[in-house]
């Protein structure tokens, strides 16, 4: 029997708390050296994940795949995707946590960057190249204005961001290259299926609907979700709903109820309902949460 895989909040945490930030940077070795440099398979509900290895070797393990990491590099990781990470103790860089419904692009849209973002990626940066100096250099910029705090910091960690990861996924490519080209069938179907998912879950389509828009049987299509996220179908239709909820949440001032009949909940109370089950805290309780903004 397969072990279960735990869903962590933060990198690391399973904290019970819902998030009041969009990002959070800390340092690779002041997380992993708690941990005799080994983090376990888990994944996260809502974040997105981009590592910058600065200095130091590894593996990265997704799910029942393991790459192995030489410095410099950038992991990108999205939610509900199986990993965990095997480092020397001379590792150095950071981790960035992204809520992912801040994101400029979400995984799964209908786009190359989208579909990029939909899968977990190991890129090299090249020591005499460029662009792979101006995305270390970017990332850290982007640490050290999330640790200073100063006004505008918001501002200028969103342009970072986008621009390193845009560089990142222009580098994987090659620049012009199909960003799927080198994923599996299984991988391709998951980032239809993500796509589909961002085009579709306000109406509350059910996991038959994609999988008869994939052409797969609906156990199929669960077992291909569970290799690839440890999830199933369903949570991944759920996750969209609750990440378009905190994105609403946390970024607008519009009733709880306007918010769940925009995600189509014609019933209030069960929309808080869904919310509560899934985060731990009512839609009123999560946006009142103390936290990092």
């Amino acid at each position: 029997m397969m072990r279960a895989i735990p869903t962590y909040e933060l990198y690391g945490e399973n904290s019970g708390d819902s998030p009041r930030f969009w990002l959070h940077c800390e340092t690779i070795p002041s997380r992993s050296s708690l941990h005799h440099w080994e983090i376990g398979q888990h994944r996260h509900e809502q974040f997105f994940q981009i590592l910058y290895i600065a200095a130091g070797s590894g593996d990265a393990v997704f799910g029942d795949a393991v790459q192995a990491i030489t410095a410099p590099a950038v992991i990108t990781v999205p939610p509900l995707c199986r990993h965990g990470f095997r480092f020397s103790r001379d590792i150095d860089g950071y981790v960035f946590t992204v809520l992912a419904s801040h994101l400029k692009t979400m995984p799964g849209d209908h786009s190359r960057f989208g579909a990029w973002l939909s899968l977990p990626r190991l890129t090299a940066l090249l020591p005499d190249d460029t662009g792979s100096r101006y995305i270390a250099d970017t990332l850290h910029r982007l640490a050290a204005e999330a640790a200073a705090r100063r006004t505008g910091a918001a501002d200028l960690c969103e342009a970072y961001l986008t621009s390193a990861l845009r560089l990142t996924a222009r580098l994987t490519s090659g620049g012009q290259a199909d960003e799927e080209a080198g994923a599996t069938a299984n991988e391709r179907r998951l980032n239809r299926l993500t796509g589909l998912i961002h085009q579709h879950f306000r109406s509350h389509k059910p996991a038959s609907f994609y999988a008869d828009a994939l052409g797969l049987s609906p156990t199929h299509l669960n077992r291909i979700v569970k290799q690839l996220t440890g999830g199933s179908t369903q949570m991944l239709i759920n996750g969209k709903l609750i990440d378009e909820a905190q994105r609403e949440l946390l970024f607008t001032q519009i009733s709880v109820q306007e918010i769940g009949f925009r995600l189509g909940f014609a019933d209030p109370a069960y929309f808080s309902r869904f919310f509560l089950t899934r985060t731990g805290l009512s839609p009123r309780q999560w946006r009142r949460s103390p936290g990092e903004s």
